[in-house]
């Protein structure tokens, strides 16, 4: 949140408040929030294929429009400083690695428009971040967003069943009754809910109890139809991993909670693939355990990255390319290689596509930059209650991507509120987040 001088003390109805400075930064924010998440195919029961493709004319005019919107707001209305703060070296230097992925790729052209998608989904959330100048009017910006996506994904059960749920003639019949909503999978949906569902947890701490208890429970509601059983208990151990140290006077246990956690996940994960020993143990007390057949696609990703493990294969350049439609598929390989869209692990992609130095970053970037921040958050009311927000929003993410891929994955819904939580990590740490005035409606530090 934008956090510059107290706005002079004025009594304003609510109508006119509405058509002030902050209140159409406000609804500029909520508008971006909503519209990058609804996606601009939604109910699309295609799936990926559809969405953000750089030959869709759709999503090509649409991101534009964010884009412009999104550089129009900044200039208009946020403090130029807040904005600055957002870019930290870090950052930097991962889209650094990003740009010289899209350079070093198969097909440059294609590559520059695939990360046009991304680099406005990065830059639309530092604008939903930096526009609100206070913790009540981001409140309204997640209310507003919500309320939409929810209500949207809820209509479309009863109006566009086949669209909102997957069916038994789809590709994956096997995912027939799940809910999907407004997202092209379950996969989308079910993180999607989870990241509500603790925005819903902030609402209710910081004294919106209605709204904060209906977003909490209408999101996990839906999440739970979504039928990820990792979502589903993601979003119980993110909620006990950053509010139990709080309750107990140990705020400190939360950065140490979090990196056991990502470090345990790694090795459970990514591990049973890489280090020989876990590897030894896995196949002697857990031999059935291949993560629905992701362990295949990990092994042959890793046999690639040997031949290209300092620059990656290029953004865009792996998976579903010629490359791989070009490979023998084994009889005995559970999962064919050749369709697949992605490696089922964020970290692992980063390396495929843009080497391992970039994964390095990447880990610094996304998950000890994090931390850092967590542990330097003002011991202010507003500021931990957000904190804590995205701090959850981080990790649930963080630890979701050892299983999916969204990592720079363009206008990916789980992408963007990663970054959200990363970059608004970043902010609650470096100044005290502005307050409503009860006096006079403006805000203050």
């Amino acid at each position: 949140m934008s956090n510059i001088a107290s706005l002079r003390k004025t009594e304003r109805a609510p109508l006119s408040d509405a058509f002030t400075r902050e209140g159409v930064a406000t609804a500029i924010a909520a508008l971006l929030f909503t519209v990058i998440i609804v996606s601009f195919r939604p109910f699309q029961p295609a799936g990926a294929e559809l969405t953000g493709q750089g030959g869709d004319i759709v999503n090509q005019l649409g991101f534009g429009s964010l884009g412009a919107l999104s550089i129009f707001s900044l200039m208009a209305f946020a403090d130029p400083r807040v904005v600055r703060s957002l870019l930290s070296p870090s950052w930097v230097l991962m889209l650094g690695f990003f740009f010289l992925s899209v350079i070093l790729s198969t097909d440059p052209p294609s590559a520059m428009r695939a990360a046009s998608f991304t680099l406005i989904g990065i830059l639309t959330m530092a604008t939903i971040l930096v526009l609100p100048r206070d913790a009540e009017a981001f409140s309204k910006v997640i209310i507003f967003t919500a309320v939409v996506v929810m209500g949207l994904s809820y209509l479309g059960l009863i109006v566009f069943p086949h669209e909102a749920m997957h069916t038994a003639d789809s590709q994956e019949p096997e995912h027939a009754g799940l809910w999907r909503g407004v997202f092209t999978h379950k996969n989308i949906a079910g993180p999607i809910m989870a990241c509500l569902s603790f925005a819903g947890l902030y609402l209710y701490r910081r004294g919106q109890r209605y709204w904060g208890a209906g977003i909490f429970f209408a999101a996990m509601i839906f999440m739970l139809h979504t039928g990820s059983k990792t979502t589903a208990g993601l979003v119980p151990f993110s909620i006990l991993i950053v509010m139990f140290p709080s309750l107990i006077g140990m705020r400190l246990g939360t950065p140490i909670l979090f990196a056991l956690a990502i470090i345990a996940t790694a090795v459970g994960t990514l591990g049973i693939v890489f280090l020989p020993p876990v590897k030894h143990l896995a196949a002697i007390y857990f031999p059935d355990m291949t993560y629905t057949g992701r362990t295949t696609l990990w092994e042959f990703a890793g046999s690639m990255l040997t031949k290209k493990p300092w620059t990656g294969f290029g953004y865009e350049s792996f998976w579903g390319t010629p490359l791989l439609l070009n490979q023998d598929q084994p009889f005995d390989r559970p999962w064919d290689i050749r369709t697949i869209v992605h490696g089922h692990d964020g970290y692992l992609d980063i390396a495929v596509l843009m080497g391992i130095p970039a994964l390095c970053v990447a880990v610094y970037t996304f998950l000890i930059a994090p931390l850092r921040d967590y542990m330097r958050i003002p011991l202010r009311r507003e500021n931990i209650f957000l904190g804590d927000f995205f701090m959850m929003v981080v990790l649930f993410t963080a630890l979701n991507a050892f299983l999916e891929s969204f990592f720079f994955h363009r206008g990916d819904p789980v992408w963007l509120f990663f970054v959200l939580g990363v970059l608004g990590l970043r902010q609650v740490s470096l100044r005290p987040i502005a307050v409503r005035d009860p006096d006079g409606g403006g805000s203050r530090s």
